[in-house]
């Protein structure tokens, strides 16, 4: 890696693992909290049937809170953070390995600076989702179906445990693998946009900020480095959501259907052409479009954050 960015980034053999771990759980679970009411919101857009009242952000936001108050906008929130801590240190640990892997790998072709930065981070960001989505993909069936209970004709629940029970009992573990295979092609190739977006946009804006040279020993101040992560965030964040929102809407569908409404992907990408022809493919576009730009931002922020709190003293 150039001298020059290196001086924005700590690299992975700096840091304090144990603190690292201990301080991210705690981090983003905080974030997690912000964000989550987004993610309810766009799962009900996307499995909203072709009579439902309820076909926009507002009048989903307002269904809610009329029905459930604020707690329905957290329904599934605490099985989600049960299951997202293990699969973030999965991931987290295997994208910081695999980037430094990738990097040494691509020393020897001597591309620019901007292209092995979006090489190394796409194959990490490709590979660690790849990894995560084992213990992902459960959480998220879960999760969905308590977001949607009660919604256009979904079952109720009366927790994580029981969604988890009755899934069991019906497809066995295979129930909480379904659509596995649609996650791993939403999520990894999402995970590679926007890694790959977010490390080549971070080496575009410092060169158009002047820290261009190789050996440019001038270290940018604290502000000017988390400008540029955040407007890092907002491009990759915007960038992922733009080409993966069609398979994460089908996905959704997938996960959320009951025993008894088994369906394909060739069928389910049918029935939303059917209901609203091919931007049906795009429902809940707006809340994951803000999701992942906002996620994206406030996770790169508090990720780089936590990276600085936890580099070992030198």
């Amino acid at each position: 890696m150039a001298q020059s960015f290196g001086q924005t980034e700590i690299n992975w053999d700096k840091l304090d693992k144990t603190r690292f771990y201990v301080v991210g759980a705690g981090l983003f679970t905080g974030v997690s909290v912000a964000l989550y009411p987004i993610s309810v919101v766009k799962t009900r857009l996307q499995v909203a049937t072709k009579d439902a009242v309820e076909r926009n952000v507002f009048s989903v936001v307002k269904g809610i809170l009329k029905t459930d108050g604020v707690p329905g906008l957290y329904r599934g929130f605490g099985t989600v953070i049960t299951g997202a801590i293990p699969a973030r240190i999965i991931f987290l640990s295997t994208l910081e390995t695999t980037k430094v892997a990738a990097f040494r790998m691509l020393e020897p072709f001597r591309l620019s600076e901007t292209t092995q930065a979006a090489i190394a981070n796409g194959v990490a960001g490709m590979t660690s989702s790849i990894f995560a989505q084992s213990v992902f993909v459960p959480i998220d069936v879960v999760s969905q179906k308590l977001m949607v209970q009660g919604y256009s004709g979904h079952a109720q629940y009366s927790g994580g445990l029981d969604v988890a029970r009755k899934v069991l009992r019906s497809d066995g573990i295979r129930g909480l693998y379904r659509g596995f295979g649609l996650s791993v092609i939403t999520y990894s190739p999402a995970s590679a946009v926007w890694w790959a977006s977010y490390g080549s946009s971070q080496r575009y804006i410092w060169r158009f900020l002047g820290h261009d040279t190789k050996y440019d020993e001038h270290i940018p101040s604290l502000q000017k480095i988390m400008l540029v992560q955040a407007m890092g965030g907002i491009i990759a964040g915007a960038s992922s959501s733009c080409i993966t929102t069609p398979l994460d809407t089908i996905k959704t569908r997938l996960q959320v259907m009951g025993h008894e409404n088994k369906s394909s992907i060739k069928q389910v990408a049918k029935d939303l052409i059917n209901e609203d022809g091919w931007k049906g493919f795009y429902r809940g576009f707006g809340p994951r479009f803000f999701s992942m730009s906002a996620w994206g931002t406030s996770m790169i922020l508090t990720y780089e954050y936590l990276k600085r709190v936890c580099a070992k003293d030198e």
